[in-house]
Order: C-alpha cells, then sequence, then structure tokens
C-alpha cells in the first residue's frame, strides 16, 4: 500500500479534482491511502498529529527541501525496488512549517522534488502524478513527456 500522510486539507477544487483524478488512476495499479491531518501553527502540534498516524513499520518517506533528488525515471526504478522489501511506503509531507525532525528521524529517508517551494495542495498533485508516472514506467506504458 502506498500512504500519503500530509497536513492540511485541500480547500481548492481544481486542486481536489486533480488530485483525485491521480489518486484514481494510481489505485487501478496499487492500493493508496491518503490520510489528512489539521493544519497548525504551531509545529510542536502537527508533530503530535503526524505521530500518531505514522506507522513505524512502513517505508517512511519524509517530503524536504533537503533530501535526495530523483529524475522520474530513477524514482520509478527506487519504489519498484522498495516493493521488493516492504509492503506499505509512506510519504510525508508537512505543513507551512516544514517536518520536525522527530519526524523525519523516524524516515527511513528524505526525497526532495525541487529547491524551490510549492503551496501543499500543489506539490501533494505533482507527488501523485509522479507516482503515478512510476507505475506507468514500471510497467512500460507509454506516458506523455
Amino acid at each position: 500500500m502506498i500512504k500519503i500522510i500530509c497536513v492540511g486539507k485541500i480547500k481548492e477544487g481544481y486542486l481536489k479534482e486533480l488530485i483525485n483524478d491521480y489518486y484514481e488512476r494510481i489505485n487501478k495499479y496499487h492500493k493508496i491511502m491518503i490520510i489528512e491531518v489539521k493544519d497548525n501553527d504551531n509545529i510542536n502540534i502537527e508533530t503530535s498529529s503526524l505521530l500518531k498516524v505514522i506507522d513505524t513499520k512502513d517505508y517512511n518517506i519524509a517530503l524536504s527541501i533537503n533530501g535526495k533528488k530523483y529524475t522520474s525515471e530513477s524514482l520509478a526504478g527506487h519504489i519498484d525496488n522498495l516493493f521488493n522489501y516492504h509492503a506499505n511506503l509512506t510519504f510525508i509531507i508537512g505543513g507551512s512549517n516544514g517536518l520536525d525532525s522527530k519526524i523525519i528521524d523516524l524516515c527511513q529517508e528524505e526525497i526532495s522534488f525541487s529547491d524551490l517551494t510549492f503551496p501543499h495542495g500543489l506539490f501533494r498533485a505533482i507527488l501523485l502524478e509522479q507516482i503515478y508516472r512510476s507505475f506507468k514506467i514500471n510497467n512500460n506504458e507509454s506516458y506523455h513527456k
């Protein structure tokens, strides 16, 4: 299973539609779950909420500007390889304050998609698109470039 744990809800209708579209596409390949925790200006409260939903038995991946960067092809290979050893992959997206070191310490790795900062909802859509793209690549199926 793929889990995406995120801080905050998506408010914009167009982003909800985009996220739902990729969610449904991914679900045809692999079971996926999105878990939202309430955002808060206090990072300690967000961290506490995240700690309640993170399963330490999963392979946990923090999405962080300081993480390792992958190409789409190398991310696809990495995800494919991880599923050889782990039943559940969990991607964790922090709120506007980022992720506390307590969360990052629970993760097996940190991944960065860019040195740029993205709005929370847009980044969630980008993550889902890249996961979907990974399944298309790993199944040798065509997908636009």
